[in-house]
């Protein structure tokens, strides 16, 4: 969410009305978060100057460990310097630290290649745009689910109960510190994460999305203190449930 919120404002400076604009200060503190949009806090070091030259030699785009040959441009401007800068920025910035992480693993490859295109500056912002929009489009509609066995024949439903909320296993990427609450595109996947997880005896589907709009699943290492919950449906391993009364 973060990275593309900030790509998404990327491609704006790149296309502004004013030109093509630079963050001249490109750090992560030089952001905030406001109703999950990415904005920028300070424009004061923000141009939209462009390095002028004579040739090439003069379009050196230079960071720490990098740099970048450009093109003069017939009006004696480096091309696409402002925008390929704020892209290496928030390679180097954002993209490392948050890409490879959290991702369901078919989609992993896909924001792999996104952060070597970047972090090469192979991808201009519209290609890293398009690249972004692909892949939410593929988390969304759950077409990134290889074909599989289906699972959840495996598990017995209960619509309108949960379990007492409590500490349970914890797992990675959870969205709490207390268990293991994952963001799911169905029940099947769901069925899925908990088969792979060697603690999971049911879980909870509730009517909590993410920003994605995809619903919350509660991964547990049991399934008894079933509590009523109109907006809940717990799926119990049939395997867990035998010899006991439901």
């Amino acid at each position: 969410q973060i990275c593309l919120s900030l790509v998404k404002l990327l491609f704006y400076l790149a296309h502004s009305p004013l030109g093509s604009i630079v963050l001249l200060d490109f750090q992560p503190r030089q952001f905030v978060m406001v109703d999950g949009n990415l904005k920028v806090t300070d424009m004061d070091d923000a141009s939209t100057e462009e390095l002028s030259c004579k040739e090439d030699n003069d379009c050196t785009l230079d960071f720490p460990t990098k740099s970048f040959p450009l093109k003069c441009s017939v009006v004696g401007k480096c091309e696409g310097i402002n925008e390929k800068k704020n892209l290496f920025n928030a390679y180097r910035y954002f993209f490392t630290y948050l890409l490879p992480h959290s991702a369901p693993p078919a989609l992993r490859p896909l924001l792999s290649d996104i952060l070597n295109a970047t972090g090469d500056l192979r991808y201009g912002i519209n290609e890293t745009m398009k690249a972004f929009e692909e892949v939410l489009h593929l988390y969304k509609s759950g077409l990134y689910l290889q074909k599989r066995p289906l699972l959840l024949k495996d598990y017995i439903s209960l619509k309108g109960f949960r379990t007492v909320e409590g500490e349970d296993y914890k797992c990675w990427p959870s969205y709490s510190h207390l268990g293991c609450l994952l963001s799911i595109h169905s029940a099947e996947e769901a069925a899925a994460i908990c088969n792979s997880q060697s603690q999971c005896q049911s879980f909870i589907v509730t009517q909590q999305r993410t920003w994605t709009g995809r619903p919350l699943a509660s991964f547990q290492s049991s399934w008894t203190d079933l509590i009523p919950d109109t907006n809940a449906v717990v799926y119990i391993k049939r395997s867990a449930s035998s010899g006991e009364r439901l």
